[in-house]
């Protein structure tokens, strides 16, 4: 189990605090993030000046505060260092392409899904999720995927830090049924999600191996059920994302 940091930084975490906060209310002013925060104004309008200094937060005509693009600079940079991201995206295009479904890729990071990419096909649906989202492993077809190839006490560290919270009435919150599902995935090469996250979808994923067996990824194909199901849920998906892992881990081990 992973342990915080004896010594962190106040200055530090009041700024994530403040920057987090304002995500959530989209924008806020100074009086308003000090109420929710704790803060003494002078300090909440402190960290937002030094923010805006460097771009990363707006200041409006209204004197309200909202987050500023210097964010995207900066998570465009942390997403194309992956080496993942570039080799996968034209193959996860292509799936979407292809099927006409919603086309993922997810990496790991702290126990977390982050989706690095998503692909819209002609038919795909709308979901609360967007590329950067951190999502639970557990209840998505794309993090059993990865958790089916980690070490078991690596994922028993993931579970003790974020649980095995439900979604919906099919997520899977006994950690025993977890591994066993885990083992036939890591069997069965590909993960099944039935509307454990999300009641009426359904997804198939496949993970990306390095070629030392390091799991480097996920990608996915998510549908509604009326159209996930029998043969092409079964067997069509399956074999497409599949044949998609191949091509990005060969490119990941040569390029």
């Amino acid at each position: 189990m992973s342990h915080p940091p004896k010594t962190t930084l106040q200055t530090t975490e009041n700024t994530i605090t403040i920057v987090k906060m304002l995500k959530q209310l989209d924008t806020a002013g100074v009086t308003e993030l000090a109420s929710r925060l704790d803060m003494s104004k002078s300090t909440v309008h402190d960290h937002l000046s030094t923010l805006k200094k460097y771009d990363f937060v707006t200041k409006h005509d209204d004197g309200t505060y909202s987050l500023g693009l210097g964010f995207f600079e900066i998570g465009e940079y942390a997403r194309k260092r992956r080496k993942i991201y570039e080799i996968a995206r034209p193959e996860v295009k292509s799936l979407a392409d292809e099927t006409g479904e919603l086309a993922n890729l997810l990496v790991e990071e702290h126990g977390r899904g982050v989706y690095l990419y998503r692909a819209r096909g002609k038919k795909a649906v709308t979901l609360d999720t967007h590329t950067g989202k951190r999502r639970y492993l557990h209840n998505t077809a794309l993090g059993k995927s990865i958790l089916a190839h980690l070490p078991e006490e690596r994922v028993n560290e993931i579970l003790d830090m974020h649980g095995l919270p439900a979604s919906t009435k099919s997520t899977i919150t006994d950690r025993d049924m977890l591994f066993e599902e885990l083992e036939e995935i890591y069997e069965r090469g590909v993960a099944y999600c039935g509307q454990e996250r999300v009641e009426g979808l359904q997804c198939v994923a496949a993970p990306i191996l390095s070629n030392d067996s390091r799991v480097l990824g996920a990608i996915s194909i998510a549908a509604p059920t009326t159209r996930m199901k029998g043969h092409r849920f079964e067997e069509e998906i399956p074999e497409l994302i599949l044949q998609a892992a191949n091509v990005i881990e060969i490119n990941v081990t040569y390029s």
